[in-house]
């Protein structure tokens, strides 16, 4: 036999070189899947393919050229129709170093999961029970062919090329079964998997049901044509992942993602989705099972420091499980586990070394739904009645920790049992006290996603079988499974446990999730605890259950997961510069409010109304205006009335005393009328205290205006009364001082005259009127007087300041004219008084607002008032009251004291 090229095409007929100079042609057909062979006459050799490439195989060229293979072995059984299976049954987790200078050495697949052993007997119990229902497929038999992918991407797509190609060598784009059996490939469970075998067989439209891969990108089926799942992809996650981080308040979050591509691209949709809530990303980093101890150190070192307490892993079993030690061996804690669905359920949780730093791990899984009579099937296995399985053995050393007897033990082997450490296994075992271990229906939550897969695959059959179309319709002598991809993309049914199978237009099966809280129990057993459902619909939400949620880090409670502690009602959130929006300081709203925890911004008040003192709510303004239950109001208000009271008794005093000459001298009349002035100037301070109305705004300035200048124009009069009075004195006058008084009288009228048509003007023109103030003052409005026409108030106070000044003058210059009681001493203080108060008005007035502005103008009225009062009038009182002797004529001009001189 010499070289042979063999060369295949869709559609493309070829000629075959045999070794002996013979041509044969064959016919790879249009459909891709059948191999037939159609030779020249005369006919001399019939191509047998299997046997040609099996000598293929083992020429020169193949040992030198092929492609490393792993020699899968393969629990089989045969039957009319043939479903094939990927699923990890071993591992050997651990760190891979590579160093880019040697080979590196291939990961061991020794390490037996009792978790995802299940999976496979749970597909071979789906088998049986379908041969066994006459009405699903009746007179044909299941068989299955299942693989152990042992979570390698390499490994699953070798076993993939053996279901394609039919033979025990994975040769590409090579099919040399005369009869195709196989119709479909179940699995695989890792994502990564599933994402290299489906970018091969969908090339085939080979039906492929995946019972655990949720990567959303499968969804895709213009890339993936002939993949479908019975689970959801896990672009649902990220909602689960956010609403319970809301729920529980946890803004501040890590992120651990496996260091490929479904890792990194699943993670940061996530990422993506869980900022978009609002929620904050402190850290996002990358595990791999090629790291070293000292870089799994430096990650849990950056990890430990973070603020964050929740940290999410998206990870899967092949970089957990070498995180997990490392974390373990150095004692972590402190931190809130949060894992995706692809790894909550997985078997990471029956190293029980792991148990101290998992224990409180928070996840989302799905519903366990149990299979109808798969606990006895779980119970009822034994390596005598499946011999065949080429699993059960090593699961029944790795459950029972013994080994089989057996000719080819390792040396390892035999050291141990040479040393009695390690028991034979006599097969007599219980099953039931694995349980402990995870062998029991409640752990194995893929068990019906699988379950599932195989009746979808047999539905698919049996529907392709029923249809009436002659040129698509099952024949199992030329089976071609990309047409039985359309009849399985619609299966719709029931299966034996009542849950309602179907596919999307995604290739999906839409299922509700659950958050379940994993647990380790005092007795040493552990448990999923279910924590909530989140029920789709208008309301979505989570629902807390009666259990308690053990949370891993030694927290009681509800763990805090944030950047910033939360600002209280009453404060906004300012964002801290070059920091994520979850990083912010809290900052007390100034004239605003902020009724809602965590806020970003203020709100104002409405009109009228004013944040209260913690800034959560509005309240009313207060009103302010000087009361007289105010305390300031209230003593003033005191004050004016005592200083009403005082002009009033000096006033009776003086009537009582009319005749006497210090009452006649300097016009009593003045005297009379400027003790009224007086009172009324002291009276008219309380038209400034109370609610301002515009009727007590107009009266208050005019009663003032008036007053004051009847006052005023009293002391002027009384002023030149001292001028007369002198002049009345001289040798030549002969007329009595109480004669000379028609002038002062006259001047007091022309002048108050005066200042009554300035406020008649004013009022005519623009009245002062009520003014509400809801600027000047934070949180307060302001009842004040609107003094209207501000020329007219200073024009009235310029007057008034006016005559005042003129007093002081005339006062002033006729203080040293002779006489006993020179009355000009006494008005000259009392208007230096006046002067100085109502200059320092001026400053104090401009300068304050509101209530403290009105009290600054009582405050002038009153002390005025005052000045005048005591200057001008307490002496004459005292003379009157303590010192009667003296209230004479003689006294009053000076001539007692002038004889007293003489006769010394």
């Amino acid at each position: 036999m010499g070289w042979v090229l063999l060369v295949f095409s869709c559609g493309v007929q070829l000629e075959c070189l045999l070794g002996s100079g013979r041509i044969a042609h064959s016919w790879y057909e249009e459909d891709c899947s059948v191999c037939t062979v159609k030779a020249r006459a005369p006919v001399v050799e019939v191509l047998d393919f299997r046997q040609s490439l099996s000598n293929w195989a083992i020429t020169k060229a193949d040992a030198d050229c092929r492609l490393p293979s792993a020699n899968l072995p393969v629990y089989e059984k045969e039957g009319d129709i043939i479903f094939g299976g990927l699923i990890p049954v071993h591992l050997r987790p651990g760190n891979i170093k590579i160093t880019f200078t040697e080979k590196p050495t291939p990961v061991k697949c020794d390490k037996l999961y009792i978790q995802h052993y299940q999976e496979v007997l749970a597909m071979v119990y789906a088998i049986n029970e379908i041969n066994e229902n006459p009405e699903l497929l009746p007179n044909i038999t299941l068989g299955f062919r299942i693989y152990d992918s042992c979570y390698k991407e390499t490994q699953a797509v070798e076993g993939a090329m053996m279901i394609l190609s039919e033979i025990q060598k994975a040769i590409p784009n090579y099919r040399c079964e005369n009869i195709s059996k196989l119709v479909g490939l179940i699995g695989d469970l890792q994502s990564s998997s599933s994402l290299a075998v489906a970018r091969i067989l969908g090339l085939y439209r080979f039906p492929q049901i995946s019972y655990g891969s949720a990567f959303a990108d499968l969804s895709d089926k213009i890339q993936f044509p002939s993949f479908l799942r019975t689970i959801a992809n896990d672009k649902i996650q990220s909602w689960y992942f956010t609403n319970l981080m809301i729920h529980f308040g946890w803004t501040w979050v890590g992120i651990l993602a496996s260091d490929n591509d479904f890792g990194q691209y699943s993670s940061e949709l996530i990422r993506k989705d869980i900022e978009a809530a609002g929620i904050c990303v402190a850290f996002f980093m990358k595990i791999s099972a090629q790291h070293s101890r000292d870089q799994t150190l430096s990650i849990l070192q950056f990890i430990r420091k973070s603020t964050a307490t929740v940290i999410l892993m998206y990870c899967s079993l092949p970089e957990l499980i070498p995180f997990m030690q490392v974390a373990t061996a150095e004692h972590y804690t402190g931190k809130i586990w949060f894992a995706s669905g692809s790894w909550m359920v997985s078997p990471i949780f029956s190293y029980k070394e792991f148990w101290g730093t998992l224990n409180g791990t928070i996840g989302i899984s799905f519903p366990l739904t149990k299979i109808p009579g798969f606990r006895k099937f779980l119970y009822s296995i034994h390596p005598s009645s499946y011999p065949e399985d080429i699993f059960m053995k090593a699961f029944w050393e790795e459950g029972f920790g013994c080994l089989w007897p057996k000719e080819d033990h390792n040396q390892t082997a035999s050291e141990k049992l040479s040393q009695g450490s390690t028991p034979y296994c006599t097969g007599q075992e219980n099953l039931h006290t694995l349980e402990s271990l995870g062998y029991n229906e409640d752990k194995s939550r893929h068990a019906m996603f699988i379950y599932n897969a195989v009746y979808a695959l047999a539905h698919g059959v049996t529907d392709m079988s029923s249809c009436k179309s002659a040129s698509s319709c099952f024949n199992i002598s030329r089976l071609q499974p990309w047409k039985l991809l359309h009849y399985i993309k619609r299966v719709h049914f029931n299966n034996t446990a009542g849950q309602e199978v179907f596919f999307n237009e995604f290739g999906e099966q839409s299922l509700r999730g659950e958050y379940v809280n994993w647990q380790v129990l005092p007795n040493g057993t552990s448990r999923y605890v279910n924590l909530g459902i989140s029920m789709e619909g208008s309301e979505w939400g989570v629902t807390r259950s009666n259990n308690t949620i053990f949370w891993s880090g030694g927290y009681t409670e509800v763990p805090t997961s944030i950047c910033s502690e939360r600002c209280p009602p009453g404060y906004r959130k300012a964002p801290q510069k070059g920091q994520p929006v979850c990083c912010f300081d809290c900052m007390l709203c100034s004239e605003e409010f902020s009724n809602e925890t965590d806020s970003t911004s203020c709100m104002k008040c409405p009109d009228g109304m004013w944040p209260n003192e913690k800034h959560d709510g509005c309240r009313l303004k207060s009103l302010e205006f000087l009361s007289y239950e105010d305390p300031l109001g209230g003593t003033l208000a005191s004050l004016s009335i005592v200083g009403a009271l005082l002009p009033l008794s000096i006033l009776v005093i003086f009537l009582k005393n009319s005749e006497t000459p210090i009452v006649k001298a300097n016009n009593r009349g003045l005297s009379y009328l400027l003790l009224v002035a007086l009172i009324f100037c002291f009276l008219c301070s309380l038209l400034f205290i109370g609610h301002p109305l515009n009727i007590t705004c107009i009266l208050r300035q005019i009663t003032f205006g008036i007053s004051f200048v009847l006052c005023i124009s009293c002391v002027l009069g009384k002023t030149i009364m001292v001028v007369i009075a002198f002049n009345s004195t001289q040798p030549k006058s002969n007329r009595p001082i109480w004669l000379n008084s028609r002038v002062p009288n006259a001047l007091v009228l022309v002048c108050t005259a005066i200042q009554v048509i300035i406020c008649i003007s004013w009022i005519a023109h623009s009245p002062p009127f009520q003014n509400i103030d809801r600027t000047s003052k934070l949180g307060t409005v302001i009842v004040e007087c609107n003094e209207g026409a501000l020329v007219a108030f200073w024009c009235m106070l310029g007057y008034m300041g006016l005559l005042a000044t003129l007093s002081f003058v005339v006062a002033y210059l006729a203080r040293k004219l002779p006489g006993s009681f020179n009355e000009a001493k006494l008005i000259t203080f009392s208007m230096l008084i006046f002067g100085v108060v109502w200059v320092s008005f001026i400053p104090a007035y401009l300068s304050t607002r509101g209530k403290n502005m009105v009290a600054v103008e009582i405050f002038a009225i009153l002390s005025s008032c005052s000045g005048l009062l005591v200057c001008i009038f307490i002496p004459k009182c005292y003379i009157i009251i303590l010192r009667p002797e003296m209230n004479n004529k003689e006294f009053l001009t000076g001539k007692r004291r002038a004889q007293k001189n003489k006769l010394k």
